[in-house]
């Protein structure tokens, strides 16, 4: 893959993290370092000023006042740099002070401040790609009668301030790239990732339609669960939610029951599929629901695990057998709470990431990274490889 790096880079990179996802951001940052380390030492790199350095991150400050109010400082000029703009809108453990008082940072205050980095940019920069994991506001996808659209003006907002492409990964509905056609939209799938770390950590798995099921815990999910199925050679099942509508609890309509449709999950190892664990209430109940039909194991695999009522019930859960692994991306803030948990997996994103950095520096297409059938169907070759060898 060397030689596809011999393209004449957009310009210096700069990476800059916003308040809240430096440890994500450094780690990327090492494996860049690595990469063109390496390719320099092959004779593969160029001799382009500043494309080997011992660091590509700038800093970016935000400071605030007593008010609550802020600003964007950065730490270097950025004239001519082709910079990569990172923010977690999911950080909430940071706080400010507003008038005395601790306040959180809410997604809201990140976008805030992610808005000002680029506005102390000022147009300088030769290009400016944003990478948003988790898409601002991306739960409020469309419009059910007198409601507000706040990720697609939240995506027009960063165009017209001079955003040239936007990353982001599993989004709730890649549909909302609809709002800005004239710009680069990027939706960035994990499933290479799951898949690699879920069979690193479960070496027994037989990957097979009569030993393994892919689970789809809504409809919303069905088009990812279908993706991973068609790739491992699996059927599909799906829950569907039943709510009651007459009534509104926490902004939504409760749900009643979780209906399956699919053939029989019995003795069978499944994997949940979806983009993200809120409350994790409902997919709790899905889990509850795969036992009750006799399911051997289950696995959940969501990309951003928000765990927003805390991790007692999923606790409670794996010690009554009912879940065995939670695998989740670490594209967000993730409590060290959650890491400690006997099931959770964290996945790391990191060499993914910079993989789609260095590339799109050179302005080289990112499609085989972007569908990575082939890999996928390499790691289950090299999975059932090596179960042979031990058997």
């Amino acid at each position: 893959m060397a030689n596809t790096f011999n393209t004449i880079p957009v310009g210096r990179l700069g990476l800059i993290p916003v308040e809240g996802c430096m440890p994500l951001m450094e780690k990327v940052e090492k494996t860049l370092i690595e990469r063109r380390k390496e390719r320099m030492h092959r004779g593969d790199g160029l001799s382009v000023s500043g494309y080997e350095r011992d660091s590509y991150i700038i800093e970016a400050k935000t400071p605030r006042f007593g008010s609550g109010e802020g600003k964007g400082e950065l730490t270097q000029s950025v004239r001519g740099d082709d910079l990569y703009i990172m923010v977690d809108v999911c950080n909430y453990s940071l706080t400010y002070s507003l008038c005395g008082k601790v306040n959180h940072m809410s997604p809201d205050d990140h976008f805030s401040n992610l808005k000002r980095v680029i506005a102390a940019v000022g147009g300088k920069a030769r290009r400016i790609t944003v990478i948003m994991p988790f898409l601002y506001e991306s739960r409020q996808h469309r419009r059910s009668g007198r409601e507000s659209m706040d990720c697609a003006l939240a995506l027009q907002e960063l165009v017209s301030m001079g955003v040239d492409n936007i990353l982001t990964f599993d989004a709730h509905d890649p549909r909302i790239q609809n709002a800005i056609p004239l710009n680069g939209f990027e939706n960035v799938q994990c499933s290479l990732q799951f898949i690699q770390t879920l069979l690193e950590v479960e070496p027994d798995l037989q990957i097979d339609s009569d030993h393994m099921m892919i689970i789809s815990p809504d409809e919303g999910a069905m088009g990812r669960a279908v993706y991973y199925a068609n790739n491992m050679g699996l059927d599909v099942g799906m829950f569907y939610k039943r709510r009651d509508y007459t009534k509104i609890v926490n902004g939504r309509n409760p749900i009643v029951a979780h209906e399956f449709l699919g053939s029989s999950v019995e003795g069978k190892d499944v994997l949940i599929i979806d983009d993200m664990i809120s409350s994790g209430e409902s997919m709790l109940d899905v889990a509850r629901e795969l036992k009750r039909r006799k399911a051997r194991k289950v696995f959940v695999c969501a990309t951003f695990g928000l765990f927003t009522n805390g991790m007692a019930k999923f606790d409670t859960y794996y010690e009554e057998g009912l879940i065995d692994r939670i695998l989740t991306t670490n594209l967000i803030y993730q409590k060290e709470e959650l890491l400690s948990r006997p099931y959770y997996v964290s996945v790391d994103m990191s060499r993914y990431l910079a993989l789609i950095i260095d590339t799109l520096n050179h302005d080289i297409s990112i499609h085989d990274l972007l569908h990575p059938e082939v890999r996928i169907q390499q790691v289950l070759a090299e999975y059932r490889e090596k179960q042979k060898k031990n058997d």
